[in-house]
């Protein structure tokens, strides 16, 4: 099970779910270059009683997408050991990319302004992230 936590509330996961339930879901681990991957039919849960166990600060998810494992298995690392994922010295710095709020307010063509959106972005993380 994953549970559903706070985000963008576009709900477009679930959405897809609802139409195709075949999802594949892959599992990183940073400094860890093999991944392992899962594919199965997945579903919406909203017993409280499963959900229980997804707790964060007092707060249970409202629902889960539990996924009927069809088939799980390992892969290689050759393809992150390629990208130089987990290489420090292939990183990039921070400020090479526009900052979140920037990003949004150019999403949205400047309807809330570069401060707005960074102001409500620090707010949904401190207040939003469980």
């Amino acid at each position: 099970m994953v549970p559903d936590r706070p985000g963008n509330n576009r709900l477009d996961t679930l959405s897809n779910m609802m139409t195709i339930p075949e999802v594949g879901l892959i599992f990183f681990i940073p400094g860890v270059e093999e991944t392992v991957r899962l594919n199965g039919r997945a579903r919406i849960v909203t017993d409280d009683a499963k959900l229980a166990g997804f707790e964060v600060n007092g707060k249970a998810p409202r629902a889960a997408i539990l996924v009927d494992v069809r088939e799980a298995y390992l892969h290689c690392a050759k393809a992150l050991k390629r990208s130089k994922l987990w290489e420090e010295d292939c990183r990039i710095d921070r400020g090479d990319l526009p900052i979140m709020g920037k990003m949004v307010s150019d999403q949205i063509n400047g309807e809330i302004s570069v401060e707005d959106a960074d102001a409500g972005i620090a707010i949904s993380y401190r207040d939003r992230m469980w």
